[in-house]
């Protein structure tokens, strides 16, 4: 099992990135959301997952485990493949999804192309308690708790924000905040959060 790659972006297309690998590039089709953290001629590292059919073995790739917990969930609904995964971690953040499932908005699934309301409203029906008790880790700037709420809402984001400014990429600031949320008692105030992940950082 391919659990992450780490090299330099060779190419970016529509729906893939091509990563070099110690010479070795790899072929990762990833979400919107990815792609667009993503540079040609930088480095990246991307955890991945292979996913295995009769005819053929397809490489796809995140910007993080909370991306990939949530592909691996959404692929696991009948009816959703691969391509409809990766439709939905393009259209709706990873935080906006988690909280459409577990508050059960359907309707706020179907932005997504080839997902329908019955679609959807199958997506929330199986995915509301899995989601619900399962803690997925950063997402889009806001730690999505057990019971899917968002802890610190848009401080999280500031602070995220700040840290791109500061020079910080975006896969080390969200490790530094998603390991200061996951404390017991993680700061609720601007100064303090970042103060915290700086920390985390060093």
């Amino acid at each position: 099992m391919i659990c992450f790659l780490k090299g330099q972006v060779a190419d970016i297309g529509a729906d893939y990135v091509a990563l070099d690998v110690n010479g070795v590039g790899y072929q990762l089709f990833c979400s919107a959301r990815t792609l667009g953290q993503l540079e040609p001629g930088h480095s990246a590292e991307v955890h991945t997952h292979l996913h295995v059919r009769e005819d053929q073995m397809t490489l796809f790739g995140f910007a993080d485990t909370a991306e990939k917990e949530l592909f691996l969930q959404l692929t696991s609904v009948n009816g959703v493949g691969v391509k409809v995964a990766l439709a939905l971690l393009s259209s709706i953040s990873p935080r906006d999804l988690v909280l459409a499932v577990t508050q059960q908005d359907a309707a706020a699934l179907t932005q997504a192309p080839g997902v329908g309301k019955k679609l959807a409203e199958r997506l929330v029906l199986e995915l509301k308690s899995k989601l619900g008790s399962l803690p997925i880790g950063m997402a889009n700037g806001a730690e999505i708790s057990s019971t899917g709420a968002a802890l610190a809402g848009g401080v999280v984001a500031d602070v995220r924000s700040a840290l791109f400014n500061l020079g910080y990429k975006p896969q080390q600031a969200d490790r530094a905040l998603e390991q200061v949320m996951n404390a017991d008692t993680p700061p609720q105030e601007f100064d303090d959060l970042l103060k915290a992940t700086l920390a985390a950082l060093r």
